[in-house]
Order: structure tokens, then C-alpha cells, then sequence
């Protein structure tokens, strides 16, 4: 039975979202910072795949515990996938989102709807102490929207238009976001991966 499982975030904005949808799984969630973790982890990877592997082995072989670590970002299909796994190094680490949405939607300027495709993606890795290792993906498609909407949510919510709920993620209710969001699908998965592991 697993008690604890260390999410290997500091976003606490993402940690309240995590605990909700694995809250039935019995296990303690804890983030970096509740785990007293502080290290730098080289996310060197090609893919968010990758990514989500490197950070969550790192902090296994750290702490010997279960440890879950995401990678997601946002892929615009006009700007040849961009800003995909640089999401959060785009224009800076230290840039803010403000200025990040900004830039994009002036690089979209005058490019139309049917051109403005693009989807959040989030894979989750989980890293077990006994070196096996297990991923699940989650997506959510949209279009970029021409500024920014809601107060809700977090990075590119705000340009993040839905067609069919005529809504950024930013204005939907943190209910209908897990339900619908990328992080949201890739938890879920990760959830019954994670079950069924944990019942054998």
C-alpha cells in the first residue's frame, strides 16, 4: 500500500488541482516543497515525455518514494508547434504570462480562426522506487484567442479560447476545467494506472 505520493511540483496552483482528482486513491499528496525537496533538475528533454520521465526519476532517486512529475505546455499549429515543451522558458522564465499571451496573439495577428488551432498537452510519469517507470497523456484542443479572457486558471488560460463553451479555461469553473483540461485527462489515466498497479 502506498501512503505517499510526491507530486514534483512547487505550483501550488497545480497542486490543488492534482489533490482533487487523486484524492481517492488513499495516498498522502505531497508537493516538493511539503516533501522539504529542493533540487535543480535539468529538463533537457525533446518531448514532454521525456521530460515528465527525467523529473520524476530525479526525484525518486532522491527520496525513494513514489514520485508523479508532469511536463505540459501549449502547441499553436500556425506557429509550427510553438511554444510546446519551452511553454514555461518561453520569452524568459521570469517573463510574465501577461507579456508571454501577448506576444503570441501579436504573432498571430490576422490569421484566422481555422488557422488558430492549438491543444494543451500534459504527460504524466510515474517514477517507482523499484525503477519502473509508466506515462499518460491528456489533451485538450482550442483555438488562440485575440485577448485575453478570465481571471481563473493560470499561463495561457486566458488565450485559450474553447469554440464549443464559447470561453477561455480561465472562465471555467475549477469543476468543468479538471473535467476538461489537459492535466485533468493525463490525471485521470494516471489514476487508473496507478490502481491497478497498486491492487496487484
Amino acid at each position: 500500500m502506498i501512503n505517499q505520493i510526491i507530486f514534483a511540483t512547487g505550483n501550488e496552483g497545480k497542486m490543488k488541482e492534482i489533490r482533487l482528482i487523486l484524492e481517492d486513491l488513499g495516498a498522502e499528496i505531497l508537493s516538493l516543497k511539503d516533501a522539504g525537496i529542493d533540487i535543480e533538475i535539468q529538463e533537457d528533454g525533446k518531448t514532454f515525455e521525456e521530460n515528465a520521465v527525467i523529473k520524476a526519476r530525479e526525484v525518486m532517486r532522491a527520496t525513494g518514494a513514489l514520485v508523479l512529475a508532469d511536463d505540459s505546455g501549449l502547441e499553436i499549429d500556425y506557429l509550427n508547434g510553438e511554444p510546446g515543451v519551452y511553454s514555461a522558458r518561453y520569452l524568459g522564465e521570469d517573463t510574465s504570462y501577461r507579456i508571454k499571451n501577448q506576444n503570441l496573439i501579436d504573432r498571430l495577428e490576422g490569421v484566422p480562426d481555422e488557422q488558430r488551432t492549438a491543444r494543451f498537452v500534459c504527460v504524466i510519469a510515474a517514477a517507482f522506487p523499484d525503477g519502473r517507470i509508466i506515462t499518460a497523456r491528456g489533451a485538450i484542443e482550442g483555438i488562440i484567442g485575440y485577448e485575453e479572457r478570465g481571471e481563473g486558471g493560470f499561463g495561457y488560460d486566458p488565450i485559450f479560447w474553447l469554440p464549443e463553451y464559447g470561453c477561455s479555461t480561465a472562465e471555467l469553473t475549477m469543476e468543468k476545467k479538471n473535467e476538461l483540461s489537459h492535466r485533468g485527462k493525463a490525471l485521470r489515466e494516471m489514476k487508473n494506472e496507478l490502481k491497478k498497479v497498486l491492487e496487484a
